[in-house]
């Protein structure tokens, strides 16, 4: 048996902070053992300012598109890749500054992998003007292959990328939670995000005093950052009017501490409706730490929780029903460790870090080796 040839990869993609999915994703992808089976060139997109300035018409913006153009053009010539890998926008700015690293690719003859980490670009497109649309088709048209995170994402490129050419790779990792059944004093409903409106945190707060007037026993763990100036005076202004509710705000937390508040929780709720939500991170942590979940039937999240099995899919900005799955799981502990363990065991088979790069090391020599 011989070994497989070691190809050469052009990896575009950021590094964290800021802290979200793709920069979470691409130090994840280097620091595996793709670094080992392929020849790894990373071109670090990194813009180490606010996430708020992500995307932006700004002079920094253009500078930093422009010295990575330059970058990719001495890396096509010095390296000669077989293939470029680019994570795909889905905004006007982000996909135009984004063409620019596929043309230059495809300038130099070599294989385009795009990867989209949302599920927000069929709208967006259909949302563009003609020009925009003829520029999107023009560009995408000449791609090798599409990633997406879930298996219903698809319909967002089978129009204009060949189905054999898109490969399904749900985000995953391996994380330091300690996965036991709980057995905790109190029942902890906990929402771990962005304090982003579209996330659901609103709703997550409203939730508390209709789940408290039906169990006591019941407290509300929120950790994240605040990213809009309203919902944090929303936010507080409903807390402060509210103190006999047993609310908790643990603020922007990382590494071992957003972990171990996962560990102290009993019950995870994210009832997202984010526009360019794709298959969220903090659900597969969750999942991980063998939480029962509560979301939407919002872009690939189905995919991970299954209505019924190890969680609940709740309708976008529907409060009442969201209570009423939380207090179903608050009153039955041995129904939240059966669906806990349940996203355990998905989790284990699908989003582990070593599946997610199978997968990616898969796709990677699938397009370089299409014919």
């Amino acid at each position: 048996m011989t070994d497989k040839k070691k190809y050469t990869v052009i990896f575009l993609g950021k590094l964290p902070p800021p802290y979200i999915g793709p920069s979470v994703a691409c130090e994840l992808i280097l620091n595996s053992k793709l670094k080992d089976e392929f020849n790894l060139v990373h071109l670090d997109l990194s813009d180490k300012r606010d996430i708020n300035t992500l995307a932006k018409l700004d002079f920094t913006n253009f500078y930093l598109a422009f010295k990575q153009y330059a970058q990719l053009f001495w890396y096509c010539i010095k390296y000669r890749p077989d293939l470029v890998y680019v994570p795909a926008g889905q905004t006007t700015v982000g996909y135009t500054r984004d063409a620019g690293y596929i043309l230059i690719a495809k300038l130099f003859g070599r294989k385009v992998l795009t990867h989209l980490r949302g599920g927000y670009f069929l709208n967006w497109y259909n949302e563009s003007g003609k020009t925009m649309k003829a520029f999107i088709r023009f560009v995408h048209r000449k791609v090798n292959g599409q990633i997406v995170l879930g298996n219903n994402l698809r319909k967002l490129f089978n129009w204009i990328v060949p189905e054999k050419d898109i490969y399904v790779i749900p985000n995953g990792g391996n994380f330091p939670v300690n996965y036991n059944e709980r057995n905790h004093e109190k029942t902890t409903v906990l929402f771990l995000g962005n304090y982003v409106r579209t996330k659901g945190v609103m709703e997550a707060l409203y939730v508390a005093p209709l789940v408290y007037a039906q169990n006591k026993n019941v407290q509300f763990a929120f950790a994240g950052e605040w990213r809009d100036a309203d919902v944090k005076t929303e936010f507080e202004k409903f807390v402060s009017e509210h103190p006999e509710l047993p609310i908790i705000n643990h603020g922007p937390v990382k590494g071992n501490r957003k972990f171990q508040i996962l560990n102290d929780a009993d019950i995870f709720v994210f009832p997202t409706y984010y526009r360019n939500e794709g298959h969220p991170w903090v659900t597969v942590e969750a999942m991980a730490a063998g939480l029962p979940v509560i979301s939407t039937d919002h872009a690939a999240i189905p995919e991970s929780v299954h209505d019924g099995v190890n969680g609940y899919l709740v309708e976008k900005r529907n409060i009442s029903q969201l209570a009423e799955k939380i207090i179903i799981l608050a009153n039955d502990k041995a129904l939240r460790n059966k669906m806990g363990a349940e996203s355990r065991r998905i989790y284990l088979e699908n989003l582990t870090e070593e599946k997610m790069v199978e997968r990616m090391g898969n796709a990677f020599r699938s397009v370089i080796e299409q014919k």
